[in-house]
């Protein structure tokens, strides 16, 4: 028995150390699974830190690096004066007629059309006015009827005697009458139609002055001024006290905007008709807008020995409004070129805003976009006309950033917005 239960014992054993054998395999296959999933977490990890980076890429604005390798025909500014943006279609809106303001249908810096209705004005006694003059129109066209019937039976009348007349059964006084009482008719009637006309006529001038209970736009343009509220009284003619509004609005047409300058009386002759050039608003000093001379006043100001020029904008744009301060450089042709300037020129040179144009470690850079990422590009720099600066070391039709962050460098990735 003693042997039996040891041989039992030591079976046991030997099945307990198998199934230890089994299990440590198990373990170690546990644990290498575990390495491969912290491995696959941090890959993962990564890769989404990488997208994550690249969502974030600053959002740029490029331009061309326009060619500039004739210079004769480059033209260099003779002029530069300072002057405002003024419109030359402006008007303050205002009533015909006084009356009470019921309603005020613009508001500042809203575009309107021509023909709008901007104020309404409290019309109740024009409105009567109207109605009065329309019975009118119907009482004389009633008389007129009426006269007209009257003549129909005069004449019947006036033939009758007639035939009678020549039968001898009236007497001649008799017929006389009658024709009378016709030309008396006739002349009524004609007086009527008189009387109609002129009640027609007060019918369409209650008409207008009920229009003009209702103030329209005189043209399209926007809103710059509202100066009177519902409840106020309106008057075209200045009332003492101040109590009355002679205005309720004003419109600019800013289509009609242009550039008026103080030019200095000495150098008036280097000013021209249609000559070209360019203005930068105070408000915007990166922005260079081309223009063109309009004409010259034919006239001096002895105060300041100014002579004013007008200046036509060539491209519209929302940002300009009237009374900002411009400066504006006038153009020529260069028409002689140094010889130094043209050895200079041999380079091929490009055209690129002077905001492209960074300073860094005593060198001028730029740069170019290309595929979603920038190449800083060393350029030297040259003559400057208005907001465009001319550089060498770049290649024409280059995608330059216009205006570059102060963190940009070398590969960095961009997005371009103006493509």
């Amino acid at each position: 028995m003693d042997g039996e239960r040891l041989g039992g014992l030591l079976q046991q054993l030997t099945l307990e150390e198998s199934s230890r054998e089994v299990k440590e395999p198990r373990r170690r296959h546990l644990s290498k699974g575990t390495l491969s999933l912290a491995l696959i977490v941090v890959i993962a990890s990564g890769t989404f830190t990488l997208w994550q980076r690249d969502l974030a890429v600053p959002q740029v604005e490029t331009v061309a690096a326009v060619a500039a390798t004739n210079p004769a025909t480059q033209p260099v500014a003779v002029l530069e004066a300072t002057g405002y943006v003024v419109a030359r279609r402006q008007a303050t809106v205002s009533t015909q007629i006084t009356g009470t303001i019921i309603d005020v249908l613009m508001e500042e810096g809203e575009s309107v059309a021509a023909g709008q209705v901007l104020t309404r004005l409290e019309s109740s006694a024009q409105s009567a006015e109207l109605s009065e003059a329309e019975a009118q129109v119907l009482v004389a066209r009633s008389l007129l009827g009426l006269y007209e019937a009257q003549l129909v039976q005069a004449m019947r009348d006036l033939e009758r005697k007639q035939s009678l007349a020549k039968a001898g059964a009236v007497s001649t006084q008799s017929m006389e009458t009658a024709m009378t009482q016709v030309d008396m008719l006739r002349s009524q009637i004609d007086s009527q139609h008189r009387q109609v006309d002129l009640a027609s006529a007060q019918v369409a001038r209650a008409r207008v002055q009920l229009n003009h209970t209702v103030v329209r736009a005189p043209f399209s343009g926007v809103v710059v001024a509202k100066t009177a509220q519902a409840g106020e009284i309106v008057s075209p003619m200045s009332a003492g006290g101040g109590f009355t509004r002679t205005g309720i609005g004003t419109i600019v047409d800013m289509d009609s905007l242009e550039i008026e300058v103080d030019v200095n009386e000495a150098y008036i002759n280097r000013v021209r008709s249609d000559q070209p050039g360019q203005a930068v608003l105070d408000a915007y000093p990166q922005w260079s807008i081309p223009v063109h001379v309009i004409a010259i006043v034919p006239t001096a100001d002895r105060s300041k020995a100014t002579v004013k020029v007008r200046v036509a904008i060539e491209q519209k744009d929302p940002r300009i409004l009237p009374d900002m301060g411009v400066r504006v450089s006038l153009h020529e042709p260069r028409e002689n070129v140094s010889n130094a300037d043209s050895a200079t020129h041999r380079i091929s040179s490009v055209l690129v805003p002077k905001s492209a144009i960074v300073d860094g470690e005593g060198n001028h850079w730029v740069f170019v976009e290309h595929d979603g990422r920038v190449r800083k590009s060393r350029v030297g720099v040259g003559s400057a006309s208005g907001d465009l600066q001319e550089v060498t070391g770049v290649p024409a039709g280059s995608r330059v950033i216009r205006v570059p962050s102060a963190n940009m460098s070398d590969g960095s990735r961009v997005a371009v917005t103006n493509e």
